[in-house]
């Protein structure tokens, strides 16, 4: 069982997503996994997890190669199952109005991603999973500051096998570029040729670098909160409100172009 749970972990599948496919509930899924045997769950279910393996018994398990080849196979005959299940009119209003104006793919990319993000805040006592999700939230937040933050993701998932490491989504060029330093640096990272007494003086600086955009980003709030209280108070508004807002908007750039001239 420590294989087939290694199998799981390396394809990607949720336990969320394991429980929908064979048609129980999440706990179940848990009951089943903490079993010896595969032999030991109901025969309904394991024959259908060894379909979506590819096997035609548990022994097969042992000797499962997860390559990209293998890891899109599995999503295939997934996707296959999951495409037609994806009933929006089975969820609540809220629910409806979340998915409404998405493409059925986009539906259920997302619909999966929820179930992950579900899966992995689940447990309030777990912290990391908390700070892993809060990261990931920050990351999708700096998305579109930097072409780099996309080729990252792509490295990710070619290094992780779900992608072809031939396909190039974005930039080729770049991309390309991208994924060999980072594969440079994920070398050096887990070959050991790496120490913290070595890298100080870059960390000291990647610290210096942030710490000076964070002054900056004060900055320019406060001059931002500045202009603001002088333009509402040359207006004779006491706060900002969506009947003056454009007003004060443009009192602002005025405020600023003045500052420029003189």
């Amino acid at each position: 069982m420590d294989r087939l749970n290694e199998v799981l972990h390396e394809l990607g599948i949720s336990k969320v997503k394991l429980a929908k496919f064979l048609g129980v509930s999440r706990q179940m899924i848990y009951n089943y996994l903490e079993l010896d045997d595969i032999n030991k769950w109901p025969k309904d279910k394991k024959v259908l997890l060894l379909n979506l393996l590819g096997i035609k018994s548990s022994e097969e398990i042992n000797s499962i190669k997860i390559d990209t080849d293998y890891i899109m196979s599995v999503e295939a005959r997934l996707n296959s199952i999951f495409n037609n299940n994806l009933n929006i009119e089975e969820v609540s209003e809220n629910d409806k109005n979340f998915y409404d104006g998405l493409g059925k793919k986009q539906q259920e990319l997302l619909a999966n991603i929820n179930e992950i993000l579900k899966e992995k805040l689940d447990d309030d006592k777990d912290k990391e999973s908390y700070y892993i999700i809060k990261y990931l939230y920050h990351f999708l937040q700096s998305i579109d500051s930097g072409n780099e933050l996309k080729y990252m993701l792509g490295y990710v998932a070619k290094a992780a096998g779900f992608v072809k490491p031939t396909e190039f989504v974005f930039n080729e060029n770049e991309q390309f570029i991208f994924e060999s330093i980072m594969f440079s640096a994920m070398t050096l990272y887990n070959g050991g040729g790496a120490s913290k007494s070595r890298l100080a003086e870059s960390h000291r600086r990647f610290v210096a670098q942030i710490e000076h955009k964070m002054e900056e980003k004060i900055s320019r709030t406060l001059e931002l909160n500045t202009l603001k209280v002088q333009a509402l108070r040359e207006l004779g508004y006491s706060a900002i409100n969506e009947n003056n807002a454009a007003e004060v908007l443009e009192k602002i750039a005025e405020i600023q172009s003045r500052n420029v001239v003189s």
